[in-house]
């Protein structure tokens, strides 16, 4: 009985994690949530330190971790239901094992991590808290990197709104994540401890990391250097269609309302730029009616406008999934093409095949498109489009700030969330941009059709944003950032590789030591 209410305790405490990304209710980020959650996590892992042999703690730290993080997984991205269920048609039974089955294999690598906590951490609550933070990135990094990478509900996304945010532009999502996991962890460890000296220091330590903020802002936020990186303001229009994703490939359904309505919009639209979401012409280019693409084309082929316009592409053989940007004194269009492809979504997986046949999903393998394209220029901005969940990976679009001269100045984000329904899929989306804005000091500029369709300020804030699941064009000015933060000198230069040999050289100092006591 005890050891079931344990691994219940486990269990919601993963699901608080997961809830703390972005609430249920409000879909707002709880920072302290996750603490909270992680906090709880270790203090029974440590609990688990002082039992039975050692094979037995591994063993023990191994399954609540998997526990905690399997529920907090499925917590996450119960979602991926809807699309393989709702609009896929797979059998519910079918529907719900797969997404546990996702969430179960994920959990693995953090049950590694929670077993090698309770097994070898270190007896001083400040190198303990390293080992735990170190750990915890190691198997977030792998979560994010391995077999394409999913790292939907990474715990720093929780923190956008927090007082470790302003670690975003210097140390990224998986950096505020490791800050996070060591002020759990001291926190859990000091009201484990005895009063006193052993209470203190973590204690202080972990208020010393949430005040180091403070500091940070001070050195990054002076008004003077914030002018001077401004890029100017541009107008822009964003086209939210919402069209039902089980009527988007019917022909004579969504696919007659899409051309039309995006077909009217474009036309009559007045923003110095209009952009649609992500595939908003469900079409190849060969299949669109005779004179459609060319009728947007002359539109936009003198004037002061621009438009950029989400649509598959292809010539029969590959296809891809990308943007083409029409603007005056240009005969051939901008294009770009998704580089992160969707596992099972845009393309399949070898050995599951069998898996997709069971669905009735538009499904196919598509070309992926280089890193770090040419941005699209216009008006004083260089905007680089990123399509659906590509802005996951902010080391994939750091990549376009190698050289601060053609580095971005806006950001945007284009996608289709229909698949997952009125989810919470759409709030942790919008969380998922926001970051990404704190981190490279960017705003972001978010078409899609259903929502969340915004425009979020370079402080990571939402200043413009369109009902949900509702049709319309939100009208509304972004303005332009220059500059480098330290993270986008960094991560563009050397990927996430400084995370992964902080996080390796933590553990093996933490594991040479041991066994140097033990000998």
């Amino acid at each position: 009985m005890k050891t079931l209410i344990r691994a219940l305790g486990f269990g919601l405490a993963g699901l608080a994690q997961a809830a703390s990304i972005a609430a249920p209710w409000n879909g707002q980020p709880l920072w302290w949530l996750q603490l909270l959650s992680l906090a709880a996590l270790v203090w029974q892992l440590d609990a688990l330190r002082s039992g039975a042999g050692s094979r037995r703690r591994l063993r023990s730290g191994a399954l609540y971790g998997w526990l905690f993080s399997t529920a907090w997984l499925c917590g996450t991205f119960w979602w991926l239901f809807i699309s393989m269920h709702t609009y896929g048609g797979l059998a519910a039974p079918l529907a719900a094992i797969a997404v546990l089955a996702l969430s179960a294999a994920l959990a693995l690598y953090y049950a590694l991590a929670c077993a090698l906590f309770v097994a070898c951490a270190p007896s001083g609550p400040v190198r303990a808290a390293a080992f735990f933070a170190a750990l915890w990135t190691l198997a977030e990094l792998l979560r994010g990197s391995w077999f394409t990478g999913f790292p939907w509900g990474a715990g720093g996304y929780a923190h956008v709104d927090g007082p470790l945010a302003v670690y975003a532009p210097w140390l990224g999502v998986y950096g505020i994540g490791a800050v996070a996991a060591g002020i759990a962890t001291l926190a859990a460890l000091a009201f484990r401890s005895a009063r006193g000296r052993a209470f203190a220091a973590p204690v202080a330590l972990a208020l010393v990391l949430l005040c180091v903020p403070m500091l940070l802002s001070i050195l990054r936020g002076m008004p003077a250097d914030d002018a001077a990186r401004s890029r100017g303001r541009l107008s822009i229009a964003l086209l939210q269609g919402n069209i039902p994703q089980d009527e988007k490939f019917i022909p004579s359904g969504g696919v007659v309302t899409a051309l039309r309505w995006y077909g009217e919009q474009l036309q009559k639209a007045t923003a110095p730029l209009v952009i649609t979401p992500e595939t908003a012409l469900p079409l190849l280019p060969s299949q669109l009616p005779p004179g459609y693409l060319d009728a947007i084309a002359t539109r936009y082929a003198s004037g002061k406008q621009a438009a950029i316009v989400g649509l598959p592409t292809g010539d029969g053989q590959s296809y891809s999934n990308a943007v083409l940007a029409f603007k005056p004194g240009e005969a051939t269009p901008y294009r770009y093409e998704k580089h992160h492809l969707v596992p099972f979504g845009e393309f399949i997986p070898r050995m599951f095949r069998w898996f997709t046949d069971m669905m009735n999903i538009p499904l196919g393998d598509f070309r992926s498109g280089g890193l770090a394209q040419a941005p699209f220029a216009w008006q004083g901005q260089r905007i680089a489009p990123n399509i659906c969940y590509e802005d996951l990976f902010g080391d994939e679009i750091g990549a376009n700030f190698r050289n601060e001269a053609d580095a971005p100045t806006v950001l945007l984000n284009v996608s289709n969330i229909a698949w997952f329904g009125d989810s919470i899929a759409i709030d942790q989306h919008l969380a998922i941009s926001r970051m990404r804005a704190l981190e490279f000091q960017r705003p972001m500029v978010r078409s899609t059709n259903t929502g969340a369709t915004v425009v979020i300020d370079h402080r990571g804030r939402v200043t413009h944003e369109l009902p949900r699941l509702t049709r319309g064009v939100l009208e509304a000015e972004v303005e332009g950032r220059a500059g480098l933060t330290p993270y986008a000198m960094w991560v563009s230069r050397f990927g996430l590789w400084p995370l992964w040999g902080a996080g390796l050289l933590v553990v093996a100092a933490t594991l040479i030591f041991r066994r140097r006591r033990a000998a």
